[in-house]
């Protein structure tokens, strides 16, 4: 199971035997921090109705990893290590810049990642995902530049896959995803997105894992001989997003509702044409104080024309990054183990304060794949949950680290490392 970097994961949901994070650099930025303004983690607001100021007090006490005129951005190393049966181990560096780009309080905060790691077999990363409000949040700037050598497991098409099918599939992927929105109303942003998929050097063995049949990924009657080769997708389209959350990283309150097309072609150098609609609503809401947050999500990704294995929507999509607006699909299905044209999921968790900078978090969901939208059936229906811990190492802008125990259908369970919540 390869690891998921759009919330910052530092380990993979499944199949892992032993896993680590160096913390070493987070632990001391939590003990060199001051205390948290009042408006920080988990407090409940002492203003009018709506959304408290994110960040008062900024001529406090400064702290290891502050930068910028105003130390309005914090600066965190972050080692990674861990360790799977697919890989062997791995290991690599990673940075975490967070905070808001200018003093003005009403500017929901910021972060960008970078991070490179490599494994003992060979597999690797280089990635840089940012989330950018630009003062006054005149402009909203989210996208991703991602270099994967990966390995995966493959299980076919449709929602009827079975785990016998498991097999491997490994090639070198480049995702560069951009998007550009102005805010043309009060939390209302309109703009257009970009996205290109490049897959070379695809890698498939003659027989599945168990070395008992053909891979599937040879008998699937969907992946045409095309699609066995290199692939090159890009597109382009409109996205308007009406945004109230008030801290996107770890929402207490607001909603998102983001829909976007996006149409690849010939004339953008792709290799496929086809169409990709895509639907994310979520909801946050505190339940008699913010020490208790109840956190939902439905989304839905349709395609028309002639869709690639690679780019078919995927229930336990872990490594969806930008595609999925940074969230993570029902945890605890591994990566994409059932693709389709058509995909619908609903997720849930209650978030809730325990003590200190320790939160506990439990979440479920369901989702469906299906070729064609009318085809959807509650008898394929798929089911995932677990249960959590965070622990809040930046309360300025609501930044936590997450570990997740976590299982769904078709999946072993297992346990996820992460840096900001799941949605």
């Amino acid at each position: 199971m390869i690891r998921q970097f759009n919330s910052f994961y530092l380990i993979a949901p499944m199949r892992f035997s032993l896993a680590a994070l160096l913390l070493t650099g987070l632990a001391f930025r939590a003990t060199a921090q001051p205390a948290a303004p009042s408006d920080s983690v988990y407090t409940a607001p002492i203003t009018a109705p709506g959304p408290a100021p994110l960040a008062a007090q900024l001529g406090g006490p400064k702290s290891f990893g502050q930068i910028g005129k105003n130390k309005t951005l914090t600066l965190l190393p972050i080692p990674v290590i861990f360790y799977q049966a697919e890989t062997g181990f791995g290991y690599g560096l990673g940075a975490l810049l967070s905070g808001r780009f200018s003093a003005d309080t009403l500017t929901r905060p910021s972060n960008a990642r970078v991070q490179y790691w490599t494994t003992q077999k060979g597999q690797s990363l280089l990635q840089l995902v940012h989330s950018i409000y630009t003062p006054g949040e005149k402009f909203y700037l989210n996208g991703e530049i991602s270099a994967y050598d990966i390995l995966l497991y493959y299980y076919g098409t449709g929602p009827k896959s079975v785990s016998a099918d498991e097999s491997e599939t490994s090639y070198k992927l480049l995702i560069i995803n951009q998007r550009l929105q102005k805010q043309i109303a009060p939390k209302l942003f309109f703009g257009a997105q970009y996205r290109l998929t490049d897959v070379t050097k695809l890698d498939v063995p003659a027989k599945n894992v168990d070395d008992n049949r053909t891979n599937v990924f040879y008998t699937d009657s969907r992946v045409t001989p095309r699609q066995r080769q290199d692939t090159r997708v890009s597109g382009l389209g409109p996205v308007i997003t009406y945004d109230t959350r008030d801290v996107p990283l770890a929402a207490f309150r607001g909603s998102l509702l983001d829909f976007g097309a996006t149409f690849n072609g010939t004339g953008l150098g792709s290799d496929y044409r086809f169409v990709r609609y895509q639907l994310d609503a979520r909801h946050f809401q505190p339940i008699r104080s913010t020490k208790t947050i109840l956190a939902m999500q439905f989304l839905g990704q349709f395609h028309t024309g002639d869709v690639p294995f690679r780019e078919l929507a995927g229930i336990g999509a872990n490594l969806g990054g930008t595609l999925y607006n940074n969230a993570n699909l029902l945890r605890g299905i591994y990566e994409q183990r059932f693709r389709d044209r058509q995909m619908v999921m609903f997720q849930a968790e209650l978030r809730q304060k325990l003590f200190w900078r320790i939160d506990a978090a439990v979440f479920g969901g369901v989702g469906n794949v299906s070729q064609y939208v009318d085809k959807f059936s509650l008898n394929n229906t798929k089911y995932a949950g677990g249960a959590g811990l965070r622990f809040n190492f930046l309360q300025r802008d609501r930044v936590n680290l997450r570990l997740d125990y976590a299982g769904g259908t078709g999946s072993a369970p297992g346990i996820l490392f992460a840096i900001g919540e799941a949605f």
